[in-house]
């Protein structure tokens, strides 16, 4: 994508104006970018729901979370997206292309690689002493997990990601640090 397409103070203002429209949101980007909390505050500002696409791929149950198959996961996205509002948050690419289709915007954090890690570090550390809920049991086994999907995002992900959203041009806003998702976080 075009260094255009980076948010600049008249698209933040457009924006802030033009998201009392927007009923369907998209919120792409690697773990530890961002993406739960921005939804989550979009959501209570806008009274949209919001929807983690984890919780769309996995069933979480006492015993532990239990992969959808591709049909179980596909219809519960599509269940979702067939409702006039809503915020989705993901850092899935594969498979979410029916959503960007859906939506009236489509926020990719792209967080620097050195402040996810600092974020992994930190989640990890606020979930282990009860500070921070998580959706899943937070073990040393997916604390590794992630910085291997923090990589994996950082070496090949990004691109695709990328190449994806260019076909969405009018519609996708990238943000690469604090500063340019503060406005989205303040009245």
């Amino acid at each position: 994508m075009a260094a255009s397409r980076y948010l600049d103070a008249h698209k933040v203002l457009e924006l802030k104006a033009g998201m009392l429209m927007m009923k369907r949101i998209h919120i792409i980007g690697s773990v530890g970018s961002g993406k739960t909390t921005l939804a989550k505050i979009l959501s209570n500002r806008l009274r949209i729901p919001h929807y983690e696409l984890d919780n769309v791929v996995w069933r979480r149950t006492a015993s532990g979370d239990v992969r959808r198959t591709v049909q179980e996961r596909d219809e519960r996205l599509g269940k979702i997206i067939s409702t006039e509002q809503w915020i989705l948050e993901g850092a899935h690419h594969t498979w979410i292309e029916s959503s960007l289709k859906n939506a009236d915007l489509i926020i990719l954090l792209d967080i620097p690689y050195s402040k996810r890690v600092y974020r992994i570090i930190k989640r990890f550390i606020l979930q282990k002493i009860g500070i921070e809920k998580a959706n899943y049991k937070p073990t040393f086994q997916i604390f590794r997990k992630m910085f291997f999907w923090n990589a994996a995002y950082q070496n090949q992900n990004r691109q695709e990601i990328l190449e994806l959203l260019s076909t969405y041009d009018g519609k996708v806003v990238i943000l690469k640090n604090n500063k340019d998702i503060e406005p989205y976080l303040t009245g």
